[in-house]
C-alpha cells in the first residue's frame, strides 16, 4: 500500500511537472514593431532624402528645359501656321508630338530612377532593421513580432509588447 501511495504521489509530482512543462513550451509572446519609425531615426535616411531630393530638382531642371523648348516650337507653330507649307506643318506637328511623347518618357524615366535609387540606398538600412528584429526576437524569445508599417495588420492586444525600443538599442539609435 506504502509503495501504491508513493507510485500515485510520484506520478502526480511528474503530472505537474509536465503540466508547468508544457506550459512554458507553448507560451506565446507577441511584440510588434514599426519598420517606418524605425527607418525614420537612422541618420543616413535623412542623408538619403538628401540625395533623392537633390536627383528629384535635376530631373525637375531637365524637364523645365524640355517644356521651354515645347511651348517655343509650339508658339512659333501657333504664330506662322497660316503662312506655312502644309509639309512644313505636318513637320512642326510631327517634332511636338515627338517632344511630347520624349517628355512623358522622361517622366517615366526620372520616376523609376528616383524609385530604384530609393530602393538602394534604403536596403541596407531595411537589412540592419530586420537583423536586429530577429536577433531580439531569438533573445527575448518572442513567438511572433508584428510590423506596424503593414496594412494588413489591423488588430494588436494591448498585451502585445512593443519591441522598437529593444531595437533601437539593439541598433544604438536610441
Amino acid at each position: 500500500m506504502r509503495k501504491f501511495k508513493i507510485s500515485c504521489l510520484s506520478l502526480f509530482i511528474l503530472l505537474i511537472a509536465a503540466e508547468l512543462s508544457a506550459q512554458n513550451l507553448f507560451e506565446v509572446k507577441v511584440a510588434y514593431i514599426n519598420t517606418t519609425e524605425l527607418l525614420s531615426e537612422f541618420p543616413e535616411k535623412e542623408k538619403a532624402t538628401q540625395q533623392l531630393i537633390t536627383l528629384s530638382e535635376n530631373y525637375k531642371s531637365e524637364l523645365e528645359l524640355m517644356q521651354n523648348e515645347y511651348n517655343k516650337k509650339y508658339s512659333d507653330y501657333i504664330t506662322y501656321q497660316a503662312s506655312l507649307a502644309e509639309n512644313i506643318k505636318l513637320r512642326r506637328m510631327q517634332e511636338l508630338t515627338e517632344l511630347e511623347n520624349r517628355m512623358q518618357d522622361f517622366i517615366e524615366l526620372a520616376q523609376k530612377d528616383i524609385e530604384f535609387q530609393e530602393q538602394e540606398m534604403l536596403k541596407p538600412l531595411k537589412e540592419q532593421i530586420m537583423n536586429a528584429v530577429k536577433a531580439i526576437g531569438v533573445e527575448q524569445r518572442f513567438t511572433v513580432i508584428y510590423d506596424m508599417a503593414n496594412p494588413g495588420i489591423a488588430f494588436v492586444s494591448p498585451e502585445a509588447i512593443d519591441a522598437n525600443p529593444l531595437v533601437k538599442q539593439k541598433l544604438g539609435i536610441l
